[in-house]
């Protein structure tokens, strides 16, 4: 036991929240300084934004100022805000129920690819070693009636300061709330307590919510009685992959020089992702919500495009080397390949992505239905971008190897970052030549399109996930690459020369639902011809010779 006398809940309360407000605000800190200048003015308004800030930290905790339970809510309170402190410098990222729900949603490799001895420090030296002060430290409590009594009065002069406040600079204050929006997002602990009360609400409205068939009279169209031979249509979905940074698309490194040598390869240079994180924007990019309309309870209740492919008649198949279709692919055929014990391809509990590859040139060889094949990419998935590729496409060097970015300069970030889609590249390649090689007994295209982008950097992001209102472009935009056989494009009407024309028209993975059934000529009311990418450029094929429609 320390050698201290008994102190009385109110000071642990007041010292809880001026630790609170210190100890684990640092990005707050440093954004708030960075949107109110150096000037009188601006300290003012800092200093009246964390006097309300105590007040409210304060205000709350004196509610659990009780026997048995103090000690054990700010314990708990420490050592989760320390880990998140941690991240929110580390990678720039702010806490909100889409945050949440990554964290939530995310798999063993991934957590150990965010583990590293700098935040085992953080965590020693602003939680643990808190905590066991705390522990030790006595407190005196009154009885009942009087303890009760002390706590009206503590919250009532905490609302009365932080009314007082509001009221002397209700001008300053109100602009910087209206204007910087990303500030609740920042404040720690409320923004992963409001974070977590969101994401259990979203499933506690999920669970409530029936399941919704979607596309019911889904069906193939009469020309496919015309089809002599079954079809591949794959879907490769990348990961973390921004256009910014994609050769073709125009970067100034060559990092798609395989793609770049392709035949027939169609690129789209202005192309947007639904969500900043693979929870959102992998089940509203098969879902046909769209953007403005997506909402994650219905998602999860609701059918998507692969159930209204399945339903017209296709074999629907994913194959996965992430963290799992997020729902999307529960009703059809799912193929985990992202713990095969591969002795090249796999390691740690990781496959690299040329494991969605394997084996199939016998799937083709034997396939009897006309069928999509997803593909769900490990890709750029960072921090470690160094494990995601082989070292023979380490082109770009120095490397980052290490998942602390803070501590490796921005040129072996984006290094290992390149190095990535260098391999996504040969992926990609790989894969068209397969199918290119298989086209004269099937008909065989390939679409590959990332889930969402990632921030390298630019200011002061990491990763990706930030809430999209306040996401950089770089999160948001995707690389969009599609790739046709001869036969397919005769067979399902798709006019290349058209497409490239289009190539810098405006789309998004609000698209993609519809361009899937569209291209692939399935009848239902639900298709709607306006985000069909495929509508402008379908033809009719007499004896050999593409006629538009």
């Amino acid at each position: 036991m320390l050698n201290v006398k008994a102190v009385r809940p109110e000071l642990v309360t007041v010292l809880a929240s001026v630790f609170l407000l210190v100890g684990f605000n640092l990005t707050l800190w440093q954004h708030l300084f960075a949107i109110t200048g150096l000037n009188g003015k601006g300290l003012l308004l800092r200093g009246a934004f964390a006097l309300m800030v105590f007040c409210a930290f304060n205000m709350v905790l004196t509610l659990f100022a009780f026997r048995n339970v103090l000690k054990p809510v700010l314990i708990a309170l420490f050592m989760i805000s320390a880990g998140v402190a941690y991240y929110m410098g580390e990678y720039g990222v702010m806490i909100d129920a889409g945050m949440f729900r990554n964290f939530a949603e995310t798999n063993v490799t991934e957590v150990q690819g965010l583990l590293s001895l700098n935040l085992l420090v953080h965590l020693l030296f602003l939680g643990v070693v808190p905590s066991v002060i705390l522990w030790k430290v006595p407190v005196n409590y009154r009885r009942w009636p009087r303890e009760v009594l002390s706590k009206v009065v503590v919250s009532a002069v905490c609302a009365c300061v932080m009314g007082g406040v509001a009221l002397l600079n209700y001008q300053g204050l109100s602009s910087l709330f209206r204007n910087h929006h990303e500030l609740r997002l920042m404040v720690v602990p409320s923004n992963y307590i409001g974070a977590s009360v969101g994401y259990l609400s979203e499933q506690i409205k999920s669970a409530q919510k029936p399941f919704v068939s979607i596309g019911q009279d889904a069906q193939l169209a009469s020309d496919w009685q015309q089809h002599t031979r079954k079809s591949l249509t794959v879907l490769v979905v990348g990961e973390s992959a921004r256009a910014e940074n994609f050769g073709i698309l125009g970067y100034n490194r060559d990092t798609t020089p395989e793609l770049k040598k392709e035949r027939g390869l169609l690129t789209f240079t202005d192309v947007h992702s639904c969500g900043t994180e693979t929870a959102v924007s992998v089940p509203c990019m098969f879902s046909n919500m769209g953007r403005k309309d997506y909402d994650a309870s219905t998602a999860r209740n609701e059918e998507g495009v692969l159930d209204v492919l399945k339903r017209a008649g296709l074999d629907v198949i994913w194959r996965d080397n992430q963290s799992g279709c997020k729902g999307t692919c529960d009703r059809v055929t799912l193929q985990d390949v992202s713990n095969l014990q591969d002795p090249v391809l796999c390691a740690n509990h990781e496959c690299r992505d040329e494991i969605l590859l394997q084996g199939l040139q016998h799937f083709i060889d034997t396939l009897d239905k006309d069928t999509v094949l997803v593909l769900h990419q490990m890709g750029s998935h960072g921090p470690e971008y160094f494990k995601r590729y082989p070292k023979a496409f380490e082109k770009f060097t120095p490397v980052c190897e290490s998942n602390a970015l803070n501590n490796c300069s921005r040129e072996s970030i984006v290094n290992g970052y390149d190095n990535t889609l260098l391999y996504t590249d040969h992926v990609l390649a790989t894969l068209i030549d397969l199918l290119r090689s298989n086209q004269n007994k099937v008909d065989t295209a390939m679409l590959y399109m990332s889930d969402h982008g990632e921030s390298l950097g630019e200011y002061n992001l990491f990763l990706h996930g930030t809430p999209y209102m306040l996401a950089p472009d770089q999160q948001k935009h995707v690389p969009l690459v599609a790739w046709f056989s001869d036969n397919y494009q005769q067979s399902f009407a798709v006019d290349t020369h058209c497409l490239q024309k289009e190539r810098d028209a405006p789309l998004s993975q609000d698209n993609l639902f519809h361009s899937m059934l569209g291209l692939l000529k399935v009848k239902t009311r639900v298709y709607n011809p306006a985000l069909d990418m495929f509508a402008g450029c379908r033809g009719i094929y007499t004896d050999g010779v593409l006629a538009n429609e």
